[in-house]
C-alpha cells in the first residue's frame, strides 16, 4: 500500500473544509435566534468542536472504526490512537495515512453533535448540553457510524451511505426531535412572544460556509482525488442549487421569497444529496434537491401544527431530507458512476431501495429511542432547562456573562 500525495492532500483539505462547517452551523443557527441568545447558540457549536475533537481521538474512532465486534461496535485496539500512524490502515482508504482518514471522520462526528443544538437553543442549560453531547457521541453516533462505515451490520447488508445521510443527518435530525420533545418548548412559543431570526446576513454567511464546506463533506468522502470525487462535487452543487430555487418558488407562491428560505432550501438540498453524491449521476441532484426542498418545507409546517418547538428545524431539514436522500440513493444509484456502489430502482434493482429503507428504519428507531432515554435521565438528574428568569433575560448573560452586541457584562 503506497501513499498517494494527491489523495492525501485532498483528504486533508476536505477535513479542513468539514471542520469549517461547524462554525458555519454556529453562524447559521446564531442568526436565527433572538439577540439575547446569540452567544449561547454559537458557544454550543464551538464547544462541541473542542469536546468531540478530544473524545474522538481518545476512544470514539476506535469504537466507530476499530476491528468489528459482532457487527455492532468496534474494538478498543485503536484507543488513544494506538497503532494509528502515518501509514495507511490496511482497512480504510489505502492511499492515505491512517491519521488522515481518522481526522476526516472526526469532523463528521463533530458536526453531527453540533447540528442537534439547533433543536434546543434559547432554553437548554450549557452544562447539560455538554454532558448530553458526551453521552450522545458515545452511545448513539459511534455505534451508528460503525454499523454503516466501520464494518458493521448495515454495511454488511449492503446499505449505501456515501457521506452521511444516515450516519450524520438522520442520526442528528431524529435525535434532535427526541431531545426537543423531552426538553419542552421555549417560553411563549406559538403564543404572544415573537421569536424572529435576529440577523439574516449572519444566517446567509453560515449557509455559505456550509455550502462551501459541503464539497469536502461529500467529495472528500471519495477518499481519493479522482473521478468519483469530481462526480460527487458536481452532484452536491446541483442539489444545493435545486433546493434553493425550489424553496424560493414555494415561499414566493405562499407569500414572498425570503433570504432565510433560500438558505434553508440550499441546506435541504445538501442534506439530501449527501448519502447519494458518489453513487448517482450528477444530474440526479436536480430531482433530489427539488424533492428535498418540498419535504423540508412541508415538514416545517407539519412540525408547527404539532406544536413541537424543535427550534431551528434540525428534524425537518436534516432528519427528513436525509431520509429522502437515503431512499433516493436506492432509486438513482448506478454502478456506472461508482463500481463500489450498486444499481438502484430505476436500473432494475429494487432490492437496494429495500435495503435503504431497512437502514433508515433501524437508525430512526435507535437514534430516537436512545436519545429519548438519555434526555429523560438527564432531566431527572441534573435538569435540562435553565430557570424561567434566565430564559427571560437570555442565555448569553445568564449562562455565559457576555452579550453578542456589547461584550462582557459587569
Amino acid at each position: 500500500m503506497a501513499i498517494d500525495s494527491g489523495d492525501t492532500a485532498w483528504l486533508l483539505v476536505s477535513s479542513a473544509l468539514v471542520m469549517l462547517m461547524t462554525p458555519g452551523v454556529a453562524l447559521f443557527y446564531g442568526g436565527m435566534v433572538r439577540k439575547k441568545n446569540v452567544v449561547s447558540t454559537i458557544m454550543m457549536s464551538f464547544a462541541i468542536l473542542a469536546l468531540v475533537g478530544i473524545l474522538w481521538v481518545l476512544y470514539g474512532y476506535s469504537l466507530g472504526f476499530g476491528p468489528d465486534i459482532g457487527g455492532v461496535i468496534g474494538g478498543l485496539d485503536w484507543i488513544g490512537l494506538s497503532g494509528i500512524g502515518q501509514e495507511p490502515s490496511g482497512t480504510y482508504a489505502s492511499t492515505v495515512p491512517h491519521l488522515a482518514f481518522m481526522i476526516f471522520q472526526a469532523m463528521f462526528a463533530i458536526i453531527s453533535a453540533a447540528l442537534i443544538t439547533g433543536a434546543v437553543v434559547e432554553r437548554m442549560k450549557f452544562s447539560s448540553l455538554i454532558l448530553f453531547s458526551v453521552l450522545w457521541i458515545t452511545v448513539v453516533y459511534v455505534p451508528v457510524a460503525h454499523w454503516v462505515w466501520g464494518g458493521g451490520w448495515l454495511g454488511q447488508l449492503g446499505v449505501l451511505d456515501f457521506a452521511g445521510g444516515i450516519v450524520v443527518h438522520i442520526n442528528a435530525g431524529v435525535s434532535a426531535l427526541a431531545l426537543a420533545m423531552v426538553l419542552g418548548p421555549r417560553r411563549g412559543f406559538l403564543e404572544k412572544e415573537a421569536m424572529p431570526a435576529h440577523h439574516i446576513p449572519l444566517v446567509m454567511l453560515g449557509a455559505a460556509l456550509l455550502w462551501f464546506g459541503w464539497f469536502g463533506f461529500n467529495a472528500g468522502s471519495a477518499l481519493t482525488a479522482g473521478g468519483v470525487a469530481s462526480s460527487a462535487f458536481v452532484a452536491t452543487n446541483i442539489s444545493a442549487a435545486a433546493g434553493a430555487l425550489t424553496w424560493m418558488i414555494l415561499s414566493w407562491i405562499r407569500r414572498r421569497p425570503g433570504l432565510l428560505g433560500v438558505a434553508t432550501g440550499a441546506i435541504a438540498g445538501l442534506a439530501a444529496i449527501t448519502p447519494a453524491a458518489g453513487f448517482v449521476h450528477p444530474l440526479a441532484g436536480i430531482p433530489i434537491g427539488i424533492a428535498a426542498a418540498a419535504v423540508g418545507y412541508f415538514c416545517i409546517s407539519l412540525r408547527m401544527r404539532w406544536r413541537v418547538d424543535e427550534s431551528l428545524d434540525v428534524w425537518a431539514i436534516h432528519g427528513m431530507c436525509g431520509t429522502w436522500g437515503v431512499l433516493a440513493t436506492g432509486i438513482f444509484a448506478s454502478i456506472a458512476v461508482n463500481a463500489a456502489g450498486a444499481d438502484g430502482l430505476i436500473l432494475g434493482n429494487g432490492l437496494l431501495l429495500a435495503k435503504q429503507l431497512a437502514g433508515v428504519a433501524a437508525v430512526w428507531v435507535y437514534a430516537f429511542g436512545t436519545t429519548w432515554v438519555l434526555a429523560k435521565i438527564l432531566r431527572a438528574t441534573m435538569g435540562l432547562r435553565v430557570r424561567e428568569e434566565e430564559e427571560m433575560v437570555g442565555l448569553d448573560i445568564a449562562q455565559h456573562g457576555e452579550r453578542a452586541y456589547g461584550g462582557i457584562t459587569q
